[in-house]
Parts: C-alpha cells; structure tokens; sequence
C-alpha cells in the first residue's frame, strides 16, 4: 500500500461516551459538547470505544444495533458542527490498557484476531458513505512493548477486513509501548499512526488512582530540565524527535495528551503550552485526554481552579484560552 499522506491539523478532544461499559461514561453523546467543541473552534473528537458496548450477548459476531445508533449519532454530530470523528477500541477484542484484562490475547490468539477484524469490517460498511474529512478508524489503543512485526500482521488483518468494506478509508495506528514508538511497517501498510503527549508520567499521571505509583512521583514542576535549552526543544528530544520521520511525511497526530488534575494548574499550563508549541512547530493535530473531566477544560474538578458557569460546564477558562492559543 502508499504510505498515508498527510493528515489534517486536527485539534480536539476526546469524548468518553462509550468508554467503558456499564459506567458513568457510558451514556448517549450530547449535541451541547459538539457544539461548544465548534464554538470553541475546535475540529475534532476521538470516540474511545469499549468494544463490548458493540456486540450483544457477549458474542463477538453479533452487533448490538442500539449501540450503533449511538454511535451514528456522534456521526451525525460531527457532520452537523464542521468535526471530524475519529471512532477507537479503547478496549479491543484481547487487548486493553485497562487492569481489568481480558480473557484471550490478540498479539497470539488467531480467533480473536479474526473477531477484531469482523468488528472493524462492521463499522466500517456502517460508515462507507462519510467521508475522510468526516470519519477515520483508530484501530487499538496504546498496544503494549511487542514485537514490530507482530503489531503490523494484527494491525493489516484488520486494515484488510475495513478496505473489504471501504477501500479508501482513513486507518490510524497507536504506536506500540503505549503510543510510543512508530513503525516503519505500518507506515508501508498505508496506515497514518498516532501516538502520546504524556511525558514525563509525573505531570501527566501525577497521583492518577489508576496508575501503578503514581502517588508515589516527585512532586510535578516544569520544566524539568537544567534550562540550558529551552523546555519545548527539550520536551521535544526526549519524547517526539523518534517520531521525526513520520511527521515529515505527515501521517502522524497525537491521539491523547493531557495531565490529571491532581498536578498543579500552573504546571500544567507551563507544560501544555510546551506541547503545544511542538504541536504547532512540527504540523501535529491533536486531541486532549479529554473534554469533560479530569484533564480537560471543564467539569475537571481541580482544587485550585476557579471555574466559571458557562452553558452548565464548570469552564477552565485560562485553560481552554490557552488551547485555543495553538
């Protein structure tokens, strides 16, 4: 396959609408978020999808059509307010980030691998007629430290499945160690890649519950470095030069980044901006972790935030002000 073109500076967020199943996330899109998201002159949203909201039954090959209305709904959405919507398994048959495994392993197992691909080739024949500025399909969030070949063979089986469907659609890949390291492989499978701004994991993750010693990190100040370069070129030689090849060919975004609101707001700042700046140098879309909650721009629930009511958020409004800044 040619290897993707470049992709679109998108900026946006993450909507966590069908993240996980059975929680508090998992509920109907609201036209209000996507419409402040286009207010705000943002273009952008990354639906971290549960798989198991999709199937019925708990059955790999039975879709749940209600689900799918839901989704076509954000669909919709993002047609309606100028945004394009990137669709994710968050959680993946076989594989998730989260603590909470799953039973069968997709880097091995073929069975689960086949369901994987029967999943994306669904959503893909259900988005066929919207258009790469409207849709793309991120495959697998944050695949774990394995095997480069190993990650493009799962990664093309189901980029096979969804051009069965749609031969032209947009295919993004997350990086392998979590969105870290590209691939030169994917990028000759014709597939845009994407990976994270969450360096260093004590300003991102600072006292985050879910992270393995996270309450045990230094104490988050930046920059970090002994100022004898400036923090966003050093920010940018220890986290994004590896990527450097692959922006210049401009297949690459960053799918997640952001930091929890357990790190001080001012730190925080400082530290986006220097992303930001990256971001904005280099030709990068990206899209914050995420819209409405701990490290986004409203309803985040800092302590050392003063919020202001706008339309029934709780806004960040030095935060939001300095994202559209970039």
């Amino acid at each position: 396959m040619k290897p993707q073109g470049k992709l679109p500076i998108w900026r946006g967020f993450n909507l966590q609408n069908m993240y996980v199943k059975g929680s508090k996330n998992d509920k109907e899109f609201d036209e209000k978020d996507f419409r402040t998201i286009s207010e705000w002159g943002f273009n952008f949203v990354r639906l971290p999808i549960d798989y198991r909201i999709l199937i019925a039954d708990n059955d790999w090959y039975k879709v749940n059509e209600s689900a799918f209305l839901r989704l076509d709904k954000a669909v919709e959405l993002g047609a309606k307010y100028n945004i394009h919507v990137c669709v994710n398994f968050h959680r993946a048959p076989g594989y998730t980030v989260h603590s909470n495994k799953e039973p069968t392993d997709l880097w091995t197992d073929t069975e689960t691998q086949n369901a994987f691909a029967f999943l994306w080739s669904a959503v893909a024949e259900r988005y066929k007629e919207s258009s790469n500025d409207r849709v793309s399909l991120n495959l697998v969030n944050e695949p774990p430290p394995i095997d480069e070949a190993v990650h493009a063979g799962v990664m093309e089986k189901a980029a096979i499945a969804i051009r069965a469907k749609d031969p032209n659609r947009l295919i993004i890949a997350d990086g392998r160690e979590w969105g870290s390291l590209p691939s030169g492989m994917i990028r000759d499978l014709g597939m845009a890649q994407s990976t994270r701004g969450y360096y260093p994991n004590n300003i991102s993750h600072y006292k985050a519950a879910w992270m393995k010693g996270a309450d045990d990190f230094p104490a988050p100040v930046w920059p970090m470095n002994d100022n004898s370069v400036p923090a966003n070129q050093w920010l940018w030689d220890t986290a994004f030069k590896q990527w450097d090849q692959y922006i210049e060919n401009g297949g690459v975004m960053v799918g997640e980044w952001g930091a929890h609101n357990k790190t001080p707001h001012d730190v925080v700042l400082k530290w986006m901006e220097d992303n930001l700046k990256i971001f904005k140098e280099h030709g990068i879309g990206w899209a914050l972790w995420n819209f409405d909650d701990s490290f986004g721009p409203v309803n985040s629930d800092r302590a050392d935030v003063d919020y202001e009511d706008y339309n029934g958020y709780k806004l960040d409004r030095r935060m939001l002000e300095l994202l559209q800044r970039y």
